[in-house]
């Protein structure tokens, strides 16, 4: 018996994120075509093959490179607090 498609809600509860993380994960491409099937506007999915799906991408990326700055090329930052009126809202 093969594995049940579920609605996005429960997808997003799979992962503890909103389903609007959901949503922009499928519109960044995370979420592979061949994870899910949709009709209309609904859409369900495998959560096995989503979670190999993102597993496996996050094997393939290589970290980024992080280059560490030296301390002559930071330069001094002024900042300034506006204590005005403090139960106004900003």
């Amino acid at each position: 018996m093969s594995e049940p498609f579920v609605p996005i809600e429960e997808l997003a509860k799979h992962f503890s994120v909103s389903i609007s993380t959901v949503r922009a994960w499928l519109r960044q491409g995370l979420i592979p075509a061949h994870t899910y099937i949709k009709l209309g506007n609904t859409y369900r999915f495998s959560v096995s093959k989503v979670v190999d799906a993102l597993t496996t991408r996050n094997e393939q990326e290589p970290a980024p490179k992080v280059q560490p700055v030296q301390e002559d090329e930071l330069e001094p930052v002024q900042l300034e607090l506006d204590l005005g009126d403090p139960d106004k809202d900003i």
